[in-house]
């Protein structure tokens, strides 16, 4: 292993999920905050959605009802590697990168990147799912990186995990035939049983599981918590459903080189619906059952 040390890499395959700082460097961590203080800036002269990604969705995802230009909710940025030189070099080079061929490598490919923003007093959650069933490919080897901009407490939004629930079964996230974007309830009240806050300061990692329940809470503190989140998979990890956030940097190598394999396992799910918006938020809320 190049980055992580044995215990971190043990613990992630037992609890699905680990934190490790100092993931960037200062100055990376310092021109990523800038850059998105800048885009919050920017929003103030915009009452919708706006900006557009490859597939013609918004790259700026607002809070509305609440954002204004007085008091701008900028609450997702997608694809940012796209517009940006600084979170294109967090997501393909450096440690995060090496730590996740650690976990899954040699050979390893980017899938897709956002960043989700809570702002203080913001009412925005995300109850319980698994990234797998969002994006499903023929193995499970993926890792969501989430790196934490900001200190994250108990206060500010937290992530919320399921420990060692990534060793159990798929929770469909339909109810019916309403795509709900929100886990099975029976299996979610499992992983609350095992549940753990991840206290992560600025600049650390969360290094997540694509099978790991987890969610997290409304940012309920005076300081915001943004975290930018960068799905990795094996280089023989094919997917079976489109991106939900399309990329001209999808299935870029980040570490080792191209096989033209596909390795498999078994599961049984039913493929994720397209999201109609550029954010995550509005599946999950879209959804009053």
């Amino acid at each position: 292993m190049r980055t992580l040390a044995r215990d971190e890499f043990d613990a992630f395959w037992r609890d699905g999920a680990i934190v490790v700082n100092d993931a960037v460097t200062p100055d990376q961590l310092g021109s990523m905050c800038q850059e998105f203080d800048r885009w919050v800036e920017e929003s103030r002269s915009h009452s919708t959605n706006y900006g557009e990604m490859i597939d013609g969705r918004p790259r700026f995802d607002l809070q509305l009802p609440g954002h204004t230009a007085e008091m701008p909710v900028l609450r997702r940025v997608n694809s940012p590697t796209e517009v940006s030189e600084n979170y294109f070099a967090g997501a393909m080079k450096g440690r995060i990168p090496e730590m996740v061929a650690d976990l899954i490598g040699p050979n390893v490919k980017f899938h897709h990147s956002k960043i989700n923003a809570k702002h203080p007093g913001s009412a925005t959650a995300v109850q319980w799912h698994q990234d797998f069933p969002f994006t499903p490919h023929t193995n499970s080897d993926l890792v969501t990186a989430l790196l934490a901009l900001d200190d994250v407490g108990n206060e500010n939004g937290p992530l919320i995990v399921g420990m060692g629930s990534h060793l159990g079964p798929l929770a469909s996230i339909w109810k019916g035939e309403t795509f709900t974007g929100i886990a099975d309830a029976e299996i979610s009240r499992g992983w609350e049983h095992s549940a753990s806050t991840l206290a992560m300061p600025a600049g650390s990692v969360c290094l997540m599981h694509t099978c790991v329940g987890h969610c997290s809470a409304a940012n309920i503190g005076k300081r915001p918590r943004r975290l930018f989140i960068v799905v990795y998979s094996a280089e023989d990890a094919i997917p079976l459903s489109p991106n939900p956030l399309p990329s001209k940097h999808e299935g870029m190598i980040v570490s080792g080189h191209k096989t033209g394999r596909v390795r498999s396992s078994a599961f049984d799910l039913k493929l994720p619906e397209r999201p109609k918006t550029g954010s995550f938020f509005n599946q999950q809320t879209g959804y009053d059952g």
